[in-house]
């Protein structure tokens, strides 16, 4: 099935970051707004509590399932944000690093952002994302 999203390396700008600069999806493509993918269980209680990791990892597991019911899968997201709850550099990077591994060479623009507090108790990650997909035509 071919893929909506064309990921766009500018070769004017740094090769530091870990992602591509932009990415574009075609007109025909429908897209698919991700709430923010918290590290909840089922039962609504925070997964993982005081780990980053952890919490990163949930979060990415919980936007796998919402992606796949919306008919999509990690390659089809366009652009991510990274929220995490801390004022401390190093727990961004390692919530980062492992959404960056859940989504290996789809390397696709995103936001890296340490807030002040989450919405859920003890949340401290959460991932926007946004994706297109290419409907199969009926």
């Amino acid at each position: 099935m071919p893929r909506a999203v064309t990921l766009i390396r500018s070769a004017s700008l740094s090769d530091v970051a870990e992602y591509a600069y932009a990415a574009t999806a075609p007109a025909e493509s429908r897209l698919i707004f991700l709430a923010g993918s918290c590290p909840l269980n089922e039962d609504g209680s925070t997964a993982a509590i005081g780990d980053v990791a952890g919490q990163a990892a949930k979060a990415v597991e919980n936007m796998r399932t919402a992606l796949a019911d919306a008919g999509a899968s990690l390659h089809d997201v366009i652009s991510t944000r990274v929220l995490v709850a801390s004022s401390r550099q190093e727990d961004l990077v390692t919530a980062w690093e492992v959404v960056r591994d859940a989504f290996g060479d789809h390397d696709v623009p995103s936001t890296l952002m340490g807030v002040t507090v989450l919405g859920y108790n003890d949340q401290l990650v959460e991932i926007e994302a946004v994706a297109a997909v290419l409907d199969a035509a009926e």
